[in-house]
């Protein structure tokens, strides 16, 4: 399934203005294609290339889109139409193998465009015409002024250079505006009659027209002659009402949406000022939230700097203590020292006293011994002897 995404046409996914646009560039060429070979590159989904196929000897429509020769092949299987994948700027046909060669709305799309007319002029025969198309590049860049420019188009033409470009490889140009204009139509109901137009007043200056057409070739140029195409003989004005009423309609839906949108929006801002307000509230209180959290961070300051001067005075009171500590230490033991040397006197004069006890002991019980000997009792007696006293 072929997408119209704004490259190329697609029947049935565009406007009838847009349909008639492209659709009358071809009824023009086919006043020319009477009994030819026919080329027509860049065909896009080949609607054009079907239309010159109706009196046509030969028509082929090359494009480089796959997924648009797919469709065309689908959609037209008419005799002597045929479709080829292939670049415009690479045509794989000898040269002068075509008597026609179209080109519309395709020169713009490609960057290297001069190769792209080499290759036209190649494949087309001494006698042959070539037909080209571009929009006008005054008028597009003012229509698409809101909208920017197209992303397809790799270059566009004012009048001046597309004619120059065009002589540079051919002898002859003749340069055609294209112009959606007012008419009115006499026709009969039911059937076709040849048709004869005429156009009053002059065509408008270059710069101003729509689209450029031009007619090329090295041999002499057809006939000029003026071309009218009406996509339909209908009576316009009676179509313009019945679209002006459907425009009311349309305006009328699009009022009651704006009165929707309306109602909604004075909802959304009721609901915007209230979520405003609650702003504003929470503001007011992550500010106070605020002030507080810097007054804590001060008095945290504060603490710590007291917490500091604190622990700067505990570590010289440690300090201290630990010199006094240290000091001490030293006298405790020397005290120990002393006690020990005091302990061990002690302990020497203990086994001493003990040692001089047990002499006293055995001194007295051998005085005692003496005493008890009739030989002592015996001097007493007889007053012979050393005096002793009793124990």
């Amino acid at each position: 399934m072929v997408e119209f995404t704004g490259e190329r046409v697609v029947p049935g996914q565009v406007n009838d203005d847009l349909w008639s646009e492209h659709m009358a560039r071809y009824a023009f060429a086919r006043q020319y294609s009477q009994g030819k070979r026919v080329l027509d590159a860049g065909c896009g989904t080949g609607y054009g290339a079907a239309e010159l196929a109706q009196s046509a000897a030969s028509v082929t429509g090359l494009d480089m889109a796959p997924e648009a020769i797919a469709y065309a092949t689908a959609n037209y299987p008419l005799p002597g139409l045929r479709f080829v994948v292939s670049s415009c700027l690479a045509i794989p046909f000898p040269a002068h193998a075509f008597d026609l060669v179209v080109a519309y709305e395709v020169i713009e799309h490609l960057a290297d465009y001069r190769e792209f007319l080499a290759e036209c002029a190649r494949v087309l025969a001494h006698q042959g015409l070539f037909i080209v198309s571009s929009p006008n590049k005054s008028y597009y860049a003012e229509s698409r002024a809101g909208t920017g420019p197209n992303p397809y188009h790799q270059h566009e033409f004012s009048a001046d250079e597309f004619e120059q470009e065009l002589a540079r490889v051919f002898s002859n140009v003749r340069l055609l505006l294209q112009n959606r204009v007012e008419a009115f139509a006499f026709h009969p109901a039911t059937s076709f009659w040849p048709v004869e137009a005429r156009i009053d007043g002059g065509g408008g200056s270059a710069d101003e027209a729509h689209f450029l057409i031009a007619l090329c070739s090295f041999g002499p140029l057809p006939e000029p002659r003026s071309f009218v195409y009406v996509p339909k003989a209908a009576n316009v004005l009676r179509e313009r009402e019945q679209h002006i009423q459907l425009l009311k309609q349309q305006l009328a839906e699009m009022q009651a949406s704006r009165d929707s949108l309306l109602a909604l929006f004075r909802n959304q801002t009721q609901e915007l000022e209230a979520h405003n307000r609650w702003a504003e509230q929470l503001g007011a209180e992550l500010k106070s939230a605020g002030e507080r959290i810097v007054t804590l961070q001060n008095e945290a300051l504060e603490l710590a700097a007291t917490a500091q001067a604190r622990i700067s005075k505990l570590e010289e009171e440690n300090r201290v203590k630990a010199e006094w500590a240290l000091s001490t230490g030293a006298e405790l033991r020397e005290c120990a020292r002393l006690l020990e040397i005091a302990e061990t006197t002690v302990q020497e004069r203990t086994l001493w006293a003990q040692s001089v006890e047990a002499q006293r002991a055995e001194l007295a019980a051998q005085l005692n011994l003496i005493h008890a000997s009739r030989w002592f009792r015996l001097g007493r007696k007889l007053g012979l002897g050393p005096v002793a006293n009793e124990p």
